[in-house]
């Protein structure tokens, strides 16, 4: 039997724990074999699943966390937030909707190399992405009105991005500097030749008095 005639008979929808919903992943990525082209994969929506990624980034399965890495690894290679905004497990016959409580991955490490126009953020995600800020993969911050801070979020790929930890941030901020865009003067980070500004400079030095 082929792999997708193996799917036909079995639903991502109908698996009833975390093992058999990866031995189905496992059958129709072929695991191992790096990202599967997801951008070339439409197939039907077949409804949601009781899967659920908080926003500390912690994976639920039918109301348990997921405590094996490879397994999470797995399922987040199959990860696609589509024009709707919403987010979905989605293999070459299937599409199952999942629920994301803030961004579905988080960056817990940075490295630097390089200074000025030549700096280059490397983030690793708690998936195992590497990712370099840069083209493609814009760095944005935005306002978070319930505690008055920023929230900074890395695009990994496709639609689909990593809020970065706060110790992370913590570092991204050390190599900020004041630059000029727009005739505004911005405390801003480079990355690959690009910059992103974080929050106006007088509004920095207002914090930090």
């Amino acid at each position: 039997m082929t792999v997708t005639g193996k799917l036909q008979n079995a639903s991502l929808t109908q698996a009833t724990d975390v093992a058999g919903l990866s031995a189905l992943i496992g059958r129709a990525t072929r695991a191992g074999k790096g990202l599967p082209p997801l951008d070339r994969w439409n197939p039907e929506f077949c409804g949601d699943i009781d899967m659920e990624i908080r926003a500390d980034g912690t994976w639920f399965y039918l109301g348990t966390p997921i405590g094996r890495m490879p397994l999470v690894e797995l399922f987040s290679t199959i990860l696609r937030k589509d024009a709707d905004g919403r987010t979905y497990l989605v293999t070459p016959v299937e599409k199952v909707g999942i629920r994301v409580a803030d961004a579905p991955f988080i960056a817990v490490e940075m490295n630097v190399s390089g200074e000025g126009h030549n700096q280059v953020l490397t983030f690793r995600t708690n998936v195992g992405d590497l990712v370099e800020a840069g083209p493609g993969h814009p760095l944005r911050f935005v306002d978070e009105a319930e505690t008055g801070g920023l929230k900074p979020y890395l695009l990994v790929r496709g639609r689909l991005e990593a809020l970065l930890a706060r110790p992370v941030m913590y570092e991204l901020v050390e190599h900020g500097e004041e630059v000029e865009i727009d005739g505004r003067i911005m405390f801003a980070v480079r990355s690959r030749g690009e910059v992103y500004p974080i929050m106006p400079a007088r509004e920095l030095r207002r914090l930090s008095a």
